[in-house]
């Protein structure tokens, strides 16, 4: 695109030229980064870039997109440089403060949903959530669980910040709350009150993996969000250490895995007495959720001790 500057670019034509050079470039996705970066530039819906295909384009348009895919090119993830990625239907604000919504996490929402929305059922659900991003998951939770209220805690105060905008912006701030705290602090008593669910998707992986992570991710996400500087299983055993003191009995642990973690983190759960655990799959085929419950019997147990 370089050697062009001074030519007369039509949508259809720069889209043809940057996808091709994305392809070339080996990035994913060429043609949908193409659409959502141009659209943005453009300040158009994806639609309208294909009903006007052949209309030129000012040098200030063709400066603004050429802006956006040189960010691309340097390998900064798409939702970073547009500021927004889509989760559960939803749009989320999205910056370098917070990890980026995958939408294998959806999985664990849609289990939450499936325990919960019983239209016989007209009692609160009180969640917490562990580990607040950019609010994803609990502004997710509050809008399609019926009567959930949702507190999500985070030891970043930029995540916090992020995440509220977006309970915000989404029209959901009434039905969550957002604490700074550190997990591996005294939750239980900070929080003095006990949930009907923990749900969390936790840095998962291991520090052996992170030199093989794409760039999109090893150099641009927050590293503290995604890997727990161990064997990738940190935040689960506290999970499991802290949950009989912070559910009701008989509550409901439901966190999201990564690949070929699903057997340890279930014989965790096994091993530390919780019962009915199950592994859920997501779209791809993959061991993503586990669910358990915790025992009356076993949280009074714990206390005891």
């Amino acid at each position: 695109m370089s050697q062009d500057r001074d030519r007369t670019w039509t949508i259809r034509d720069l889209m043809k030229v940057a996808i091709d050079h994305l392809q070339q470039q080996e990035i994913d996705e060429a043609r949908l980064n193409v659409e959502l970066l141009l659209s943005h530039a453009l300040s158009l819906p994806r639609i309208s870039l294909y009903t006007s295909f052949d209309r030129p384009l000012n040098r200030e348009e063709v400066a603004q997109f050429r802006s956006l895919f040189e960010r691309r090119l340097r390998h900064e993830p798409l939702q970073y440089i547009v500021g927004s990625a889509n989760f559960m239907g939803l749009v989320f604000q999205v910056d370098p403060r917070v990890l980026i919504p995958r939408p294998e996490t959806e999985s664990l929402i849609e289990q939450v949903m499936l325990r919960c929305n019983d239209p016989a059922n007209d009692t609160t659900v009180s969640i917490l959530e562990v580990g607040t991003g950019s609010g994803n998951i609990a502004v997710s939770l509050a809008k399609y669980v019926q009567r959930a209220f949702v507190t999500s805690i985070d030891i970043s105060a930029d995540a916090l910040e992020v995440a509220r905008h977006n309970a915000v912006a989404l029209q959901m701030i009434d039905r969550t709350e957002f604490i700074q705290m550190d997990v591996f602090d005294d939750v239980d008593r900070l929080l003095a009150k006990r949930f009907d669910l923990l749900v969390s998707n936790p840095p998962y992986i291991a520090l052996k993996e992170w030199d093989h992570l794409q760039k999109e991710v090893r150099d641009h996400e927050p590293r503290n969000a995604l890997t727990d500087e161990g064997d990738g299983f940190t935040y689960y055993r506290r999970i499991v250490e802290e949950a009989p003191f912070l559910l009701i009995d008989g509550g409901t642990v439901l966190v999201e895995v990564g690949f070929e973690q699903a057997a340890f983190v279930a014989q965790l759960l096994h091993d530390a007495g919780f019962v009915d655990v199950v592994v859920t799959k997501d779209l791809s085929g993959i061991p993503r959720v586990i669910s358990a419950r915790c025992r009356m019997r076993f949280r009074n147990n714990m206390s005891s001790n």
